[in-house]
C-alpha cells in the first residue's frame, strides 16, 4: 500500500497509508466523533470545504450501501480515519469505502494516531491542512494556499440549479418550500411523510417567488460554510419573515434566520460534530441528545428579546442552540431534528411546524 501524509497549517505531519483517491487535497480539517454514519457524512454537504476525521478507530466496516445518502455526492475534501475496514459486512452493503471514495475523488488518509489529531484540534482549534499520497508532494506554492484557505461561495457551490418537487406520502395536506443551503435528504423525508408536498428551491430564491407560490411553510436548510458571508440570503429572509408564512429552520437556516433579526454569529474554536450533543429545553427543563454539525454558532446575548428568545442551549458550552420569534410562527434550531443514524429524540419538531401550518392555514396565528 502506498503511503499518505496529513500535514497541518502548524507544521505537524501525520504519515499514514493511503485510502481512496490518489491525490492531494486542502481542506479545513476537522472532527467528528459519531460511531456510525460515516456515510451521511461523507454526503452531508454542510462539510463542503473540509477534510473530516473520524474520532471512532474503525470505519467503514458495514459498507456503502444506495439508500442512506444525504446528497447526490460526497462533499468533504478529505477523509482521515484510524482503521478502514477492507471487508463489509452488512446485508445492505453494495460498495466498500474504499470503492466509495475512489469513485467520488475523495483522498483519504487512515492508520494514524486520529486521538492525537483531535488532540491538536481541540487545543489549538479547527486549521487547515493538506492531504497527499506518496508521489504527491506539495509544493510551496500548494503549503501557502494551504495555510491561506478559507471555504467560500460555500452555499452557491452546493445548492439545487432549479425547483426539484418530491410529492406527499399518502394524502397530500401541505405544501412545503425548502431552501436549498445544503440541504440533506432527511429534512425532505421527514416532510414527505408527514402529509407534504416539498419543492427544494435554490438558497437564492427571490422571497416574492416564495410568497406567492402557495406553499403552507417554508424550511431553511442546514449547510456550510459562514453564515455572514450569505449577505443577499440574509435579506431574502428578512422579507420572507414578514410573510406570516411559518418558517422553520436547521443548522445553517437557523443562523442566518438570526441574521435576519439583527443577531450576530462567531467561528467556534472546534465546532460541534457528532451525534451525542446534550441540549436543553428551557421552557420544558428537558434535556435531548442530538446530532449536531456546525463550525459557528449565534451569539446569544445579541438576539433581540423583543423579537425572538432563546429557548434551547448546548449543556456543554452555554452556545444557542434554538429560537423562538415572538408573535410569529417561527422557529430554528441548531441541531439536527431529521438525523438517521443517531438519535431521533427532537423529530417532534417537525410535528410542531406542521402545526403551525395547520393553524395558519385555519386562520389562526
Amino acid at each position: 500500500m502506498k503511503k499518505a501524509y496529513l500535514l497541518l497549517a502548524d507544521g505537524t505531519l501525520f504519515e499514514g497509508t493511503a485510502v481512496g483517491y490518489e491525490g492531494q487535497c486542502i481542506g479545513e480539517v476537522v472532527f467528528n466523533t459519531g460511531m456510525a454514519g460515516y456515510q451521511e457524512v461523507l454526503t452531508d454537504p454542510s462539510y463542503f470545504g473540509q477534510i473530516v476525521t473520524m474520532t471512532y478507530p474503525l470505519v467503514g466496516n458495514y459498507g456503502i450501501n444506495f439508500e442512506d445518502y444525504e446528497s447526490r455526492k460526497s462533499w468533504v475534501s478529505g477523509f482521515i480515519m484510524r482503521e478502514m475496514c477492507d471487508l463489509p459486512s452488512n446485508w445492505r452493503c453494495k460498495l466498500s469505502l474504499d470503492d466509495y471514495l475512489k469513485s467520488q475523488k475523495v483522498v483519504g488518509l487512515a492508520g494514524i494516531d486520529t486521538r492525537r489529531l483531535t488532540r491538536i484540534l481541540r487545543n489549538s482549534g479547527v486549521m487547515n491542512g493538506v492531504i497527499y499520497t506518496e508521489g504527491y508532494q506539495p509544493d510551496k506554492q500548494t503549503i501557502a494556499d494551504m495555510k491561506a484557505y478559507v471555504v467560500k461561495d460555500a452555499v452557491k457551490s452546493v445548492t439545487c440549479a432549479e425547483n426539484i418537487v418530491h410529492p406527499a406520502e399518502g394524502e397530500q395536506n401541505y405544501r412545503v418550500a425548502l431552501f436549498d443551503y445544503g440541504v440533506k435528504y432527511n429534512i425532505e423525508r421527514e416532510l414527505c411523510k408527514r402529509g407534504c408536498e416539498v419543492t427544494i428551491i435554490p438558497g437564492d430564491t427571490a422571497p416574492e417567488t416564495v410568497i406567492g407560490g402557495g406553499y403552507d411553510g417554508i424550511m431553511l436548510s442546514n449547510g456550510p460554510g459562514d453564515p455572514a458571508e450569505n449577505v443577499q440570503i440574509v435579506e431574502n429572509l428578512k422579507t420572507l419573515r414578514e410573510s406570516g408564512i411559518p418558517i422553520f429552520g436547521i443548522c445553517l437556516g437557523h443562523q442566518l434566520m438570526s441574521l435576519a433579526i439583527g443577531a450576530e454569529t462567531c467561528k467556534l474554536k472546534y465546532g460541534h460534530r457528532g451525534v451525542n450533543h446534550p441540549v436543553k429545553d428551557l421552557d420544558e427543563d428537558r434535556t435531548y441528545i442530538t446530532s449536531q454539525n456546525h463550525g459557528y454558532a449565534v451569539v446569544g446575548e445579541t438576539v433581540d428579546p423583543a423579537v425572538a428568545r432563546v429557548r434551547y442551549v448546548n449543556l456543554n458550552d452555554g452556545t444557542v442552540e434554538g429560537v423562538e420569534h415572538i408573535g410569529k410562527p417561527i422557529f430554528t434550531v441548531q441541531y439536527h431534528p431529521e438525523v438517521c443514524p443517531g438519535p431521533m429524540d427532537t423529530s417532534y419538531l417537525f410535528d410542531i411546524f406542521i402545526e403551525n401550518m395547520e393553524k395558519t392555514k385555519g386562520g389562526a396565528q
